[in-house]
């Protein structure tokens, strides 16, 4: 079980709510840091170990400062990313960059700032090559194919457009050798949002084999392997968060069944987890505009979809705190919804809520991953501000809410 509690006071957060304009994005800098802590403690038995915080979970400075600050690195797929993580002075190794379908112009980037880059396919060692040059570092995104299933989320490895397939995986080294390679990784991504600990733990056994099998086939040293991302969070209160120690200690195991003693020893261990490390302390602060009743009950948002699309994207549950009414009885039956001209403009169907009236403070939890950081301006809808609550409970403006002006900044007429 999770608890899901909200990170000041029902008072001080309704108190929040109306000192500022709604919805906004707020994210607990304490939680983030004491979570941080207590991955890097769960693995610090690896030489040099290091989480890339992935940029796009959410992509703001403050944030990516607290993760600098707590020995992480950065993940970034894209450019502007990659300038994101330079900004506060994530630099060189220390960022891992691993995109797909990706410019010349972004590998050439990426090379100037010496971070690692993770190639996505085969080709993409002559795109390199042409434009950037071979770095001396290189890192290739392993996809097992019919090998290994995927998770529920990330689906089927077979079917994904991510990867090196297993028979071309050996070539990809021998080829970034050849053209003056001479530091190798070894990257996988295949799992987002488990909470079971043993897919974690396979997936290292996964890519032990494979940097065993290609040591042995071309003598070439994988210098470390990344196990991506896909640790999850309990969005549901009856989910139970990952147990870090348990992961840490299969993966120990098997580090010392396969690799201890062998050439590739001590072969260094990283991730890639975004969701993971901020997501459960971001919350999305809302107000009641309308209680409505049709063939259904309807509680109406100041917030919509533009500011988290998870729900209607993907049907992701995300739980919901009325402020000051978390002690009474949940017994109405609500649809919670947004404003935009879309039906599945809805973070939740068929909840189970307090009786909500107009003017109620409506806390939405587990949005300090992939909520701000995929909305978007559909209805020409103004993206909200996010703000951070600092340790010592003062709440820090990070991105103001966007104005009309913004939106029309970029239109010719």
């Amino acid at each position: 079980m999770s608890e899901k509690k909200l990170p000041l006071s029902p008072d001080e957060m309704a108190k929040l709510a109306y000192s500022k304009e709604t919805p906004f994005h707020l994210y607990d800098e304490k939680g983030i840091r004491e979570n941080a802590r207590a991955f890097n403690k769960a693995f610090s038995w690896i030489h040099e170990f290091k989480n890339y915080y992935a940029v796009k979970a959410c992509p703001n400075p403050a944030i990516l400062q607290i993760m600098k600050e707590e020995g992480f690195g950065a993940d970034c797929s894209s450019y502007p990313e990659l300038l994101l993580a330079q900004k506060v002075g994530i630099t060189g190794e220390d960022i891992m960059f691993t995109s797909n379908d990706t410019p010349s112009s972004e590998f050439i980037a990426a090379k100037k700032m010496n971070a690692v880059i993770n190639l996505d396919d085969i080709t993409h060692i002559e795109t390199l090559y042409k434009s950037a040059g071979m770095p001396e570092l290189i890192s290739f995104r392993y996809n097992p194919g019919p090998e290994r299933t995927g998770n529920a989320i990330i689906g089927n490895p077979i079917e994904a457009k991510y990867g090196v397939r297993t028979d071309q995986l050996v070539e990809c080294y021998v080829k970034a050798k050849a053209l003056g390679a001479t530091r190798f990784a070894l990257h996988t991504m295949v799992a987002s949002n488990e909470l079971d600990g043993s897919y974690i733990v396979e997936t290292a056994r996964m890519l032990f084999t494979q940097a065993l099998r290609i040591y042995e086939e071309t003598g070439i040293i994988i210098e470390f392997v990344n196990l991506g991302g896909g640790i999850g969070i309990p969005y549901r209160p009856s989910e139970q968060a990952m147990d870090f120690d348990m992961v840490s200690s299969g993966i120990k195991n098997i580090y010392e069944e396969m690799i201890k003693g062998t050439a590739l020893d001590p072969l260094r261990i990283v991730f890639e987890c975004g969701r993971m490390a901020s997501g459960p302390f971001g919350y999305l602060v809302s107000k009641v505009l309308h209680v409505t009743s049709k063939y259904k009950e309807y509680v109406g948002l100041d917030a919509s979809m533009a500011n988290l699309m998870r729900p209607a994207l993907y049907g992701s549950y995300h739980h919901i705190t009325v402020v000051n009414k978390e002690d009474e009885e949940a017994d109405h039956l609500y649809d919670v919804t947004g404003s935009l001209c879309e039906n599945n403009d809805k973070f939740a169907i068929d909840r189970a809520l307090p009786e909500v009236e107009i003017g109620d403070v409506v806390v939405i939890h587990d949005t300090g991953a992939h909520g701000h950081s995929m909305g978007f301006n559909y209805n020409s809808k103004l993206r909200s501000a996010e703000y951070l609550l600092k340790e010592d409970k003062s709440v820090q403006l990070i991105r103001r809410a966007e104005t009309i002006d913004d939106l029309f900044a970029t239109l010719n007429y």
